[in-house]
């Protein structure tokens, strides 16, 4: 499930690309897919670079990986382990919302930004966000759950306040949202529930297969419903 628009990032050869706060590895693969770039996978989870690291792997095995320099590492997107202007790209998807100390996280972001490149970032779009945290206390009090929902303008100040320009933003999985209003009303934690199993098995369908009507559904309603509020900016020269 890509939630950027690679197309966005003009990703070049030889660029050098972060993906903070990878999960489970799905924009670090995909940027491992652009031709010559040097791709790093950062989390704070062990268990999720983990399993980055056997996805990569899978893939190299599938010889669809245009890029083998890649590198996976551990660390805290308030201190981040690298030096100033060291990333033509920087991707930030769905981690500032789980951040307290927010301010801190979004200077080393653009810290680490070459001047004139791209820092993307992806946020809870706010009002299915708030959908969510009415239907359930715990999709938000839970370990590394939500502590705060976003809007548009908030965020987008957050950024550009401390000096990238705002090129642009859209909203992504649509389709996306409606399963997380069904489990929250369910309890986030729950695996027994059937309509949500299928609901998931769906979403499976959609991420592997790319079927053409979902597909157009998602892009339909991703104005309307999207689950992602995506942004972009350049850092100035």
């Amino acid at each position: 499930m890509i939630t950027m628009d690679f197309k966005r990032l003009g990703i070049a050869p030889g660029n050098r690309v972060l993906d903070i706060g990878c999960g489970e590895g799905r924009h670090t693969i995909r940027a491992c897919q652009e031709s010559g770039a040097v791709c790093i996978g950062g989390d704070f989870g062990y268990d999720n670079l983990i399993a980055t690291k056997g996805k990569l792997e899978f893939h190299e095995g599938l010889d669809d990986l245009s890029c083998r320099n890649w590198a996976l590492s551990a660390m805290d997107i308030t201190d981040l382990p690298f030096k100033d202007n060291s990333f033509d790209v920087v991707i930030c998807s769905e981690v500032l919302e789980h951040i307290p100390d927010d301010q801190k996280a979004v200077l080393e972001l653009i810290r680490i930004v070459k001047p004139g490149q791209i820092l993307a970032v992806s946020v809870p779009r706010a009002w299915p966000e708030w959908i969510c945290w009415q239907l359930s206390d715990e999709y938000y009090n839970a370990n590394m759950g939500h502590v705060r929902i976003y809007n548009k303008k908030e965020i987008i100040g957050k950024i550009q306040e401390r000096g990238p320009k705002f090129l642009g933003c859209h909203y992504a999985h649509s389709i996306h949202s409606p399963y997380w209003w069904l489990k929250c009303l369910v309890g986030p934690t729950r695996t027994d529930s059937l309509a949500v199993n299928l609901y998931h098995r769906l979403l499976v369908w959609d991420v592997m297969k790319k079927p053409a009507l979902t597909t157009f559904v998602d892009r339909l309603l991703n104005p309307v419903c999207g689950k992602s509020l995506v942004l972009y900016f350049r850092k100035p020269l």
